[in-house]
């Protein structure tokens, strides 16, 4: 059995408790929040065994003998401490996501839990979704043909976080399932943004200087120079989350709103007749999905990963490590007025 803790049972946390109580593999021992109330809620809610310890202190897990693994589901700005604290206990661990929000701690983190020989797990939840899944075997099966671009949309109406920025909160989703698609990373990023909401002193961090961007368009350029293009905006009523790779063959589209047909294959191509371009083989396609939901797939790899010690490849620490450091250089870019930031990809 792993005996894990959930430190964090906020509106993700709990979803994390849910998934590991579930798991027969799983015996969860503990669960740590700074809010007693909801220690409270979860301990009524899921019918928790008097035996589990709740405490608002995470310190007090060093004292829980056995303890195997840890799932972290706090404050970004909170995982650094939290993450190297359980992996020097001898703990593995699970964290969401980002690892961390500078990928130097995101690099010794890593580097530590190989060191204790411990799982590092990072829960970039889209990658484990099935339409993600099936869109990656679609683009490298070469179904689109020559990729030429990418684009996504991720906006909605709130909620407007106060620690970092619209590109923090929401770009990392998108970056991780184009680079997942097409199995390479950036070479080079732009970001351009506008700060309404909080432009205020007090909300300029070391990420953000002049406040926090409420939109912000992104462009990755990839080592073939097959270029992506993201908005994200938390201000937007139109809610979007939908995702494209474009070829000359077609275009694969990953419309989470669209949840009877999420993923979708557009063929169509041109001829060229004379100086004419003219669309030919046109049609589409609803690809059929596997079941399942995409946080259960997580827990489960996490503790698949420890019994068998294996590193997870699709949201190892280093995969995590990667993305902070792609969303470290937009931000830079965006403090830049949109310079294009090369990306050291050794």
């Amino acid at each position: 059995m792993i005996n894990i803790a959930v430190i964090g049972v906020g509106r993700w946390g709990v979803h994390l408790l849910r998934n590991f109580l579930a798991l027969p593999q799983v015996n969860v021992v503990a669960v740590v929040d700074p809010h007693s109330e909801r220690l409270a809620v979860v301990k009524q809610q899921f019918n928790l065994d008097e035996n589990v310890v709740l405490t608002t202190q995470w310190q007090d897990l060093q004292q829980l003998s056995g303890l195997t693994a840890v799932a972290i589901a706090t404050p970004a700005t909170t995982h650094y401490t939290l993450v190297k604290d359980a992996l020097n206990w001898g703990c593995h661990v699970l964290a969401e996501k980002p690892l961390t929000l500078d990928p130097v701690e995101c690099k010794e983190l890593c580097q530590l839990a190989e060191q204790k020989q411990l799982i590092l797990m990072v829960d970039h939840t889209y990658l484990f979704h099935p339409a993600v899944e099936g869109g990656k075997s679609v683009v490298q099966a070469g179904k689109l043909g020559d990729l030429r671009y990418g684009y996504a949309a991720r906006t909605h109406l709130g909620p407007v976080r106060q620690d970092v920025d619209a590109l923090w909160d929401l770009a990392i989703h998108d970056i991780a399932i184009f680079n997942n698609w097409l199995g390479q990373v950036p070479t080079s990023v732009q970001a351009t943004g506008k700060v309404w909401l909080q432009a205020e002193e007090s909300k300029q961090t070391n990420t953000s200087p002049s406040g926090l961007a409420d939109l912000v368009w992104v462009t990755l350029t990839y080592p073939d120079g097959f270029q992506a293009f993201i908005h994200l905006c938390w201000l937007n009523p139109d809610k979007q989350r939908r995702l494209a790779v474009v070829g000359s063959l077609g275009t694969l589209v990953f419309d989470e709103m669209s949840p009877s047909s999420p993923l979708t294959l557009l063929h169509g191509e041109f001829e060229q007749q004379g100086n004419l371009f003219l669309p030919v083989n046109q049609s589409q396609e609803v690809l059929e999905l596997q079941k399942g939901e995409p946080l259960q797939r997580v827990c489960s790899t996490f503790v698949t990963s420890i019994l068998q010690n294996t590193t997870p490849k699709v949201s190892s620490g280093w995969v995590g490590t990667e993305l902070v450091k792609i969303l470290s250089a937009l931000t830079t870019s965006l403090n830049h007025s949109g310079q294009s930031i090369s990306l050291n990809n050794s």
